[in-house]
């Protein structure tokens, strides 16, 4: 397997961190100014929105939209945590299920127990992180905070997270016992630099060398996505272009005439499609608009659609078929389109 390059640099004035794998772009992270996902305020909740099943909440960087409440009136102080981008316009997304993540372990408030992911297979490694948990956590309670050891604990070194559980509860702790006063932010969300950190966990050299975009070839295939134009294997390519509705994918087979050339398209688009949303950071609704192939070939797209986003890491609905053939998804809209320097 190829090692990773990560590096830490800034774009367009903004914090960023890109990845890269044998040199290839594969994710970048570029602050958007604006309220980060993962940021804590005291909220004050405002007024109910009964169509939609919600309520607007004050915080000190503007309104902000809860989902789904129940017994909460206006004036009712609760804490809540940034889900997700806010589209232009638009109240900060917001839930109550509060998480503390840091690069080995999340705790969980209102979430109880002690878990190892279930990427890790190795029972004397589960045993042992499961004692790490267990020490850590033996004088907080239990019965208000959970704990999830995430997959980077595989191979990390047990004292870092040691350190990472202890870090978490404190804060957790910290957070939840200051819930009475005005509106405020009481943690930030983690900034680009931070989330690579805790995020990209597999083995990687590390630049943070001023310019090492440039240096790095990041900067030239960032250009490369200021274009809707996509290639793709074979001679295909696809056209990813958002509207203010949604974000409409066009696949086309270019020259190629065979009877499999639809099919062989389609299958390539949905491989570098993942990738090509998380570069452009787009989300909500997509629409692909797909090369002509069979209904019999239909279940292989799927498998390898669905296998693609598998390994991303952005919650993504395969929503499926419409009359019309085209196939839609829902993605979660967790950070900032990607703005081209002018």
């Amino acid at each position: 397997m190829s090692r990773e390059t990560i590096v830490l640099d800034h774009y367009n004035g903004h914090e960023a961190a890109a990845r890269l794998v044998a040199g290839r772009l594969e994710d970048v992270l570029i602050d958007s100014g604006g309220p980060r996902a993962g940021t804590i305020y005291r909220a004050i909740a405002d007024r109910p929105v009964k169509g939609q099943g919600g309520m607007f909440l004050r915080t000190p960087d503007g309104p902000a939209f809860l989902r789904q409440v129940r017994g909460l009136a206006p004036g009712q102080v609760l804490l809540v945590q940034v889900t997700g981008l806010a589209e232009p316009g638009k109240a900060l997304p917001v839930t109550q299920k509060l998480l503390f993540k840091a690069r080995y372990a999340i705790v969980t408030p209102g979430a109880p127990g002690l878990n190892v992911s279930r990427a890790i297979r190795d029972d004397a490694r589960r045993d042992a992180l499961m004692q790490i948990a267990h020490a850590e956590m033996d004088e907080v309670d239990t019965s208000a905070l959970g704990l999830i050891l995430r997959s980077s604990c595989a191979v990390a070194d047990d004292s870092a997270i040691a350190d990472d559980i202890r870090a978490m509860a404190d804060l957790a702790a910290a957070v939840l016992a200051d819930r009475e006063g005005d509106a405020e932010m009481l943690t930030e969300g983690d900034s680009p630099h931070q989330l690579a950190w805790r995020e990209w966990t597999a083995p990687a050299d590390v630049v943070t060398d001023p310019g090492g975009f440039e240096g790095e070839g990041v900067l030239d295939q960032i250009a490369l996505l200021e274009s809707a134009h996509v290639p793709l294997t074979g001679g295909a390519s696809m056209y990813v272009e958002p509207t203010r509705a949604l974000v409409a994918v066009d696949v086309n087979t270019g020259a190629d005439t065979s009877p499999a050339a639809g099919h062989k398209a389609n299958i390539a688009a949905a491989r570098e499609l993942p990738r090509q949303l998380r570069l452009r950071g787009l989300g909500g609704q997509i629409v692909l608009d797909l090369a002509p192939m069979a209904k019999k070939d239909r279940r292989q797209f799927e498998d390898a659609l669905r296998a693609a986003f598998r390994a991303d890491t952005t919650e993504t609905a395969l929503v499926g078929w419409t009359p019309l053939g085209h196939f839609e998804l829902q993605r979660k809209r967790d950070r900032a389109p990607l703005e081209m320097p002018a």
